[in-house]
């Protein structure tokens, strides 16, 4: 408990001296995890779309090596969607969301949350894909963004905001129950292994229940159940694909359509 509290002689707290003591090497290490964590934040994130996008583009062999090419080309776009997203779009989001869990009390906003949570998500994700997929500026791809998800929200023929919705609200109720399941079996194993262990009360060295082959497996567990929990979070970013090419097939649609129309007029004529 040293580590926590100031020693009987009133000297500083040992985390305090230890953090002025090697702060150098600390903002180093600070600096060089958060570039680890962008670097791994750009190929989860930015993996899916260009894959979609290359197989929207009727590419049949897709090789590593282009998609590599393909982030390292767009990286600063996702460092800009991830700066403008911070600091311009999060905020408001979490307004919404904080209003919507302070009126729970009231049960409007339990509702409100499970309207916007999956909406809010939605807007997000397709405009990442957007702006990553085209030349659109990032403001354009937010706007285009909240055009598909929220534009004719009430009429039943033309929205697609509740079909979005619901994909969104179904798989992520899904993939949360699966990587919870896989996230909860490590800790079982080491409640199990207490239980089962009946000098636990005299062990005074609580890090002795991971040794030996316990230890192995239990660590192994953890890891297969973080692996299982990012590939299933991925499926909502392929979920978001199709809902941000669907829209543009609805586009894509309209646009025939008004062409077609244009030929037949410029006939009449």
């Amino acid at each position: 408990m040293q580590i926590f509290v100031a020693n009987a002689g009133g000297q500083s707290y040992m985390f305090e001296s230890y953090f002025s003591n090697n702060w150098p090497i600390l903002v180093l290490v600070g600096i060089i995890a958060f570039i680890l964590l962008f670097v791994i934040s750009t190929v989860v994130y930015t993996f899916p779309i260009f894959y979609m996008k290359r197989i929207g583009e009727h590419q049949t062999k897709i090789t590593t090596d282009e998609l590599l090419s393909d982030m390292k080309k767009n990286i600063g776009k996702f460092f800009i969607f991830c700066l403008a997203t911070s600091f311009i779009v999060a905020p408001v989001m979490m307004v919404m969301l904080a209003i919507s869990s302070f009126l729970i009390v009231i049960l409007v906003g339990f509702l409100l949350l499970i309207l916007l949570a999956p909406a809010f998500y939605n807007v997000l994700y397709l405009t990442l894909y957007d702006y990553m997929s085209t030349n659109k500026t990032y403001f354009d791809a937010l706007s285009n963004a909240a055009r598909t998800v929220f534009g004719d929200m009430f009429n039943t023929q033309k929205t697609k905001f509740w079909k979005y919705w619901g994909s969104t609200l179904v798989l992520g109720v899904i993939i949360y129950i699966v990587s919870m399941a896989f996230s909860m079996i490590p800790y079982f194993m080491m409640i199990g292994n207490m239980s089962l262990n009946p000098n636990y009360d005299q062990i005074n060295d609580p890090s002795t229940i991971f040794s030996g082959v316990m230890g192995v497996i239990f660590f192994v567990s953890y890891g297969v159940s973080i692996l299982v929990s990012s590939i299933v979070y991925n499926l909502m970013a392929v979920n978001a694909g199709f809902m941000y090419y669907d829209s543009r097939q609805d586009l894509h649609r309209d646009l025939d359509i008004h062409e077609i129309d244009t030929i037949g007029n410029q006939t009449d004529a």
